[in-house]
């Protein structure tokens, strides 16, 4: 379903910022944080790809890629956008915590690279953008594919060192480094064959997070909405 034919249906979105990004540069930080700043709702598409990832190794067809595309195109999956406590949902099991999991983390290459999957989910994210209405949606091809007319579009980026780095931080020993620089390189490797996130596309604008803190990050991408759309959250 294109984004012409949902605006059709739905209001158009009044700020919509697209960041896109490898692993480990902040995405979901960065979001979270701009969110809550500009009192927008938020969305992770990538944790829909973990959300099917988990329920296909569950039901024993990870590595069958027709069934997981037949059990996507079922799959009751509900994304709670509020950035205090975004929480994910398939088939009435919050899987928040499970989609996590080093295991998912390592598997999930084998559904964000099945292009029917993502063209299911695409269709899934552009409705909950367009029912947001004001939302950062953050992933892996969101300025290019899910939402290319979107006001503010970000690619960030990061030394693959650092991000490897902050991956091991954000897991806490819960994966070796091994699994961390497989999780980090290799799926980036792998996903990059479906979607491009390591080159702004025209009109996107380029972070490299590397050597900020994300304080920085966050006032950067603050920095481009457009005034008239800009709302700050009321500081007590």
């Amino acid at each position: 379903m294109s984004v012409t034919n949902l605006s059709a249906a739905h209001p158009v979105p009044a700020l919509v910022i697209a960041l896109d990004g490898p692993s480990g540069v902040g995405k979901s930080s960065t979001s979270i944080a701009v969110a809550q700043r500009l009192e927008l709702a938020y969305l992770d598409t990538g944790s829909m790809y973990r959300a099917i990832a988990v329920a296909a190794m569950r039901a024993g067809v990870i590595d069958d890629p027709d069934a997981t595309i037949l059990l996507t195109a079922h799959a009751d999956i509900q994304v709670d956008t509020n950035p205090e406590s975004p929480t994910i949902t398939i088939d009435g099991l919050d899987v928040s915590e499970a989609i996590r999991d080093p295991a998912v983390s390592a598997a999930v290459s084998k559904v964000a690279t099945n292009q029917p999957i993502r063209d299911l989910l695409t269709a899934r994210m552009r409705r909950i953008i367009f029912a947001a209405r004001r939302i950062i949606a953050e992933g892996r091809d969101i300025t290019t594919v899910v939402m290319p007319d979107a006001d503010v579009r970000v690619l960030l980026v990061a030394d693959a060192a650092e991000r490897v780095r902050r991956r091991e931080a954000e897991l806490g020993g819960k994966a070796d480094h091994a699994a961390v620089v497989d999780q980090v390189v290799r799926r980036d490797r792998d996903d990059s064959t479906v979607s491009e996130f390591h080159e702004p596309a025209p009109g996107v604008t380029l972070i490299d997070s590397t050597y900020l803190e994300l304080d920085e990050v966050v006032a950067q991408v603050i920095a481009l909405v457009p005034e008239e759309l800009l709302v700050l959250k009321e500081r007590s």
